[in-house]
This record gives structure tokens, sequence and C-alpha cells, in this order.
């Protein structure tokens, strides 16, 4: 496709400019090929864990008593660790926000923490997330559909807020 320019030198940088933008475009398909199943996990956790720190951004430590208003940091943080269920990792009923102290330096805070998710959620809930779940492995299609899935719940969600 030609483009009219007004000289010469801007033929020349118009020219680079698309071959440059050709060649992002093939080197982010290149990384996308190469990603990894954990790639791709990590990538949903943290669209998931975006979307439930706003989810929660009204409410204090799910583990202890510190205030929406913390200025420390915020995390999403599992009731049932990963390393335990894998299954229930993106189940959004398993995560809430916590502070930095009581997710990092207190394993999740987990004797605090339950109390705290059976006010919250419920006891049927609880239950239901301590109980046995059918060991599960979740494909790259999967993994990118669970991002996808919250990147548009937390858009669609700041978006509420307009």
């Amino acid at each position: 496709m030609m483009h009219k320019v007004c000289k010469p030198e801007c033929a020349v940088t118009h020219t680079e400019a698309i071959r440059k933008a050709q060649e992002r475009k093939v080197d982010s398909a290149r990384r996308t090929a190469l990603k990894s199943r954990a790639d791709h996990a990590r990538e949903a956790q943290t669209a998931m864990n975006a979307w439930v720190r706003f989810r929660d951004r009204l409410d204090g430590c799910i583990s202890c008593d510190k205030g929406p208003d913390w200025q420390g940091q915020w995390h999403a943080s599992h009731f049932i660790s990963v390393g335990a269920c894998q299954t229930t990792r993106f189940d959004p009923a398993n995560l809430h926000k916590a502070c930095s102290i009581c997710n990092n330096h207190l394993s999740g805070n987990i004797r605090a923490y339950r109390p705290r998710l059976i006010a919250k959620i419920g006891q049927v809930e609880v239950d239901r997330l301590e109980g046995w779940h059918e060991p599960k492995k979740f494909s790259i299609e999967e993994l990118k559909a669970i991002k996808a899935h919250y990147v548009a719940a937390l858009k669609k969600l700041k978006e509420q807020l307009k």
C-alpha cells in the first residue's frame, strides 16, 4: 500500500516504522507461542487477583483488623492454598483481600481467616471449599479463558462505578 509523504526522509521514516511494527507483532506471537502452562497459570492468577482486590476494595483484611484505609500492600489471599488444592485455585469464594503481612508473613493467618470467611460467605461455602475436590489440571486454553474472564470482569466492575 502506497502512502503519500512530504519528502524522501519521511518515506524512509514511515517505512522503518511499519517494519518495526511488523517485527513487534512477530516477536509477540513468538513469545506467546513459547509460553508454558505455568506462564499462562501465572497470568490467569494475576488477572484474578486484580479482580479480587477490586471486588473487595471496601473490605479490610480478611485475616486481621486492618481496615480498607490501611496504606500497605494488599494481596488476594487463598483460603485453601494452591499447593493444597489446584481445583479451588480460581474459585472466587476461595480468594479474598488480605494485607501483605497476613498473607506473606503469617501464611494467610488462616486461624483468623476462617471465622471471618464464615461470616462473609457462610458455613456452607466454607465447608464446600474445605471438602473433597476432584483433582484438576487446567489446560492452556482453560487458563487463557480464565484470564480473559477476569480481565473482562474487572473492566465491567470499574465501568459500573463510572
